[in-house]
């Protein structure tokens, strides 16, 4: 996503921020807008920098639980922002070690939301679902015996468009644990999100479109095969599948479903890193590379090429990479791509594409902080 400014004094700020750290002004991030207001009028009025204001207050989620910095519509009847609305279950907030970590799950789920806002994918919620029109809803779990007997009740999971979450994965420590157990280079919670969704889009998108289906089995697999039984294998070792660079990650290798929602999310790890890093107007340019040449993002990686999005991605994560490592941090991006993963991203990035819709429902104009 763009970076982001302050309002009242147009100093940078964060996307999970809802106190100016440098001017104190009490802040909102309205989504019809892409932008953050600033509560002003002896806190009566939302104002943007422009000084305009706009009928809007905050989402319930901030009134009652102070876990969202979004703003909604006043006549909204759910009073619950465009990210919160999608929130079937809520934790058990009685715990104390809970709202914490449904906190940090909220500020993840939030970008992801964003992101597919700008992409202008089709995001209805459970109550706007149709035929055909499949809606995306979240449960948030907490479960006991994940914390105090390190068995896990509660599988994070995507059925029919509602991704379950179990609440231990906002623990760092855990977390770790996991990916450390699991042989995996990479595990966030905004990741995650982004591999679960894409599920969802798959079937939303991929589905019950014959065309698309059936570039989906030519690039990917015949996703027939029995998904059960290969995860079983997958876990076991007993998989026939050799992890290649044709597969993002091991993980992928396991059915042509997990395959799909890797690079998916893969896709949305650039198309956002790309947004940030062109709004910040960073260029970079290797030193002494062979045919070295500055790369600058000079265009919108919400409608680029796969093309384009991997010839700019792979010296930003190289940059990248060499930074964490001079903090003592592991790679922040631990992936290479091969043509085989460049191919399967371009067939991503049609079918965001042909889904767009007509009517943004987030303004795609967003101006990038002034030096």
């Amino acid at each position: 996503m763009h970076a982001f400014a302050c309002p009242n004094c147009q100093r940078p700020i964060h996307f999970e921020a809802r106190l100016c750290p440098h001017c104190g002004a009490t802040l909102g991030f309205d989504p019809m807008t892409d932008a953050f207001r600033f509560l002003a009028d002896e806190a009566t009025l939302w104002r943007d920098a422009q000084g305009e204001t706009r009928d809007v207050v905050v989402c319930a989620n901030n009134d009652d639980h102070a876990i969202c910095n979004w703003l909604v519509e006043p006549d909204e009847p759910s009073h619950l922002c465009r990210a919160c609305r999608h929130n079937r279950t809520i934790p058990d907030l009685a715990e104390p070690s809970v709202p914490p970590r449904w906190a940090r799950i909220e500020a993840a789920k939030r970008r992801m939301i964003h992101t597919l806002l700008k992409l202008l994918l089709p995001l209805e919620t459970k109550a706007e679902e149709a035929p055909g029109r499949q809606g995306l809803a979240f449960d948030f779990l907490y479960d006991p015996a994940a914390e105090k007997e390190g068995r896990p009740q509660v599988m994070t999971g995507h059925d029919s468009g509602l991704i379950t979450l179990n609440l231990i994965e906002a623990d760092d420590a855990e977390r770790e644990r996991t990916r450390a157990a699991m042989g995996e280079p990479y595990r966030t919670l905004l990741g995650h999100f982004r591999h679960e969704v894409g599920h969802h889009y798959w079937s939303r998108l991929v589905e019950n479109d014959p065309s698309a289906l059936a570039e989906f089995r030519e690039i990917f697999g015949d996703e027939r095969a029995d998904y059960q039984q290969a995860l079983q294998n997958h876990y076991n070792g007993d998989s026939n599948v050799v992890w290649t660079e044709a597969y993002v990650s091991y993980y992928a290798t396991s059915h042509p479903w997990e395959d799909f929602a890797e690079t998916w999310a893969h896709y949305l790890h650039m198309v956002d890193l790309l947004a940030t890093a062109g709004s910040l107007e960073l260029s970079l340019q290797l030193p002494e590379a062979p045919d070295s040449e500055e790369i600058e993002v000079r265009f919108d990686p919400y409608t680029a090429s796969a093309a384009t999005l991997v010839r700019h991605m792979e010296p930003l994560a190289f940059a990248l990479n060499c930074m964490n490592r001079s903090m003592g941090q592991s790679d922040a991006y631990p992936f290479r791509l091969s043509d085989a993963i460049v191919a399967k991203l371009a067939f991503i990035a049609r079918l965001v594409a042909a889904n767009r819709q007509a009517t943004p429902p987030l303004s795609m104009s967003a101006e990038p902080l002034s030096a």
